[in-house]
């Protein structure tokens, strides 16, 4: 596809919001029971090229800069938050990690299928019986032939209803130390051995189908492998950089509706004679919802500026962490505003404003998606010390 112009970006950014706002929020009601998006999700999400924008060119994409893409995001985000954790993930890990880290031969067997969702994938690093890193208890042993078995489990996985084949991390050689322990694997869902196992409904974002993964004496051929013995935390923790910042843009989108519906509501609701939007304390409110969400964006768009520069660039880890971070305190301040302002009417499941009580709910799903706080907290300390406290910005 050739290079949108900057009238025909606008235009599919609007395109975006009104998908998120209206359809896409018609069919959640079903999905809050069933946890489990229809077909006509997945056919809108192909419709609209939500798993074809974010793409490089050479793979059927439109090779977006960063920065258009991060604006997508934000845009999507807006709508229902399984939806959201979807198309998030859809954007970035489900065809990064095989792009960066496989070998010629896979990635010509598989890249161009993902613009369509001919395939789709998850990512399997998080296990209940341990933490991430050297903590990992799935192990993949070499047989006589130089093939891998696999045994072990995974634990609050996504996507797992909708996928092809899942990244794996897993542990290759346990006589190493740290994270040269760990390799990482591009697994068919449909190799002998391999299975779900159920999980709880969630709290929010719905329909994103969290389940277990089990490997029981699972045969992989090497093929599968993606970069080299040793590689898999590195390749986690790269592909989780990038991602996120997504999350970042993932909860600005969310942020900035929260504010908008927060607005409507004060300027609606009237007490004593007067709209609350008047009052002193609920002008505060709006105030610190506005100045988190612009910082945020602000701190998004630095993200976008520094990946198109390089995207290996050193800040890169560390600005991403903040992001995800910050955004994470925004989302608290704005959710929480939020629910103040509507007061007892913002409890309920319908309003004419928007939906309230489920943004509330979907947006705590992002405290805990790819890497807690404390996560974002190690990887912004490790730099912050690496680079003695100085962080640099594009032009």
């Amino acid at each position: 596809m050739s290079e949108l112009t900057e009238e025909e970006f606008q235009a599919y950014l609007k395109q975006i919001r009104e998908l998120a706002e209206g359809p896409l929020e018609e069919m959640q009601p079903e999905i809050e029971v069933t946890n489990k998006f229809p077909q006509e999700f997945y056919d809108l999400a192909i419709k609209n090229d939500l798993y074809r924008f974010a793409l490089p060119e050479e793979y059927g994409g439109w090779g977006l800069n960063e920065q258009q893409i991060l604006q997508v995001q934000e845009e999507f985000s807006r709508g229902p938050g399984g939806m959201r954790m979807h198309l998030h993930y859809a954007a970035d890990l489900n065809w990064r990690i095989l792009d960066d880290y496989g070998s010629d031969e896979l990635k010509a067997q598989y890249m161009d299928k993902f613009q369509d969702k001919t395939i789709f994938t998850c990512f399997a690093l998080t296990e209940q019986t341990g933490g991430t890193g050297a903590d990992i208890h799935t192990t993949a042993v070499k047989d006589e032939n130089g093939d891998y078995i696999m045994n072990g489990e995974k634990w609050l996985i996504s996507h797992t209803d909708c996928c092809e084949f899942a990244y794996v991390i897993a542990v290759t050689d346990p006589e190493k130390q740290g994270d040269e322990r760990l390799s990482a694997f591009f697994v068919p869902v449909d190799t002998p051995g391999y299975e779900t196992t159920p999980m709880p409904h969630m709290m929010g974002a719905r329909g994103a189908a969290h389940t277990g993964l089990k490997f029981t004496n699972m045969k992989l051929d090497k093929k599968y492998l993606l970069g080299k013995e040793g590689m898999g935390m590195e390749i986690a923790i790269h592909s989780l950089s990038v991602s996120r910042a997504h999350i970042a843009a993932s909860n600005l989108g969310m942020c900035q509706r929260m504010l908008e519906m927060s607005l409507a509501r004060a300027n609606d609701r009237v007490t004593f004679g007067k709209p609350i939007a008047s009052r002193q304390m609920i002008k505060r409110e709006l105030a610190e919802m506005q100045t988190y969400t612009h910082a945020l964006r602000c701190m998004v768009r630095d993200f976008g500026k520094e990946y198109d520069a390089d995207p290996n660039g050193k800040y890169i880890e560390e600005k991403a962490a903040m992001c995800k971070l910050f955004s994470i305190y925004s989302t608290r301040i704005v959710s929480d505003g939020m629910l103040e302002i509507f007061g007892g009417d913002g409890y309920f499941e319908d309003s004419p404003y928007g939906p309230v009580e489920r943004l509330y709910r979907d947006a705590r799903a992002m405290w805990l998606e790819e890497g807690a706080p404390n996560v974002q907290r190690i990887t912004i300390a490790r730099n912050c010390q690496k680079f003695g406290g100085v962080v640099e910005y594009q032009d």
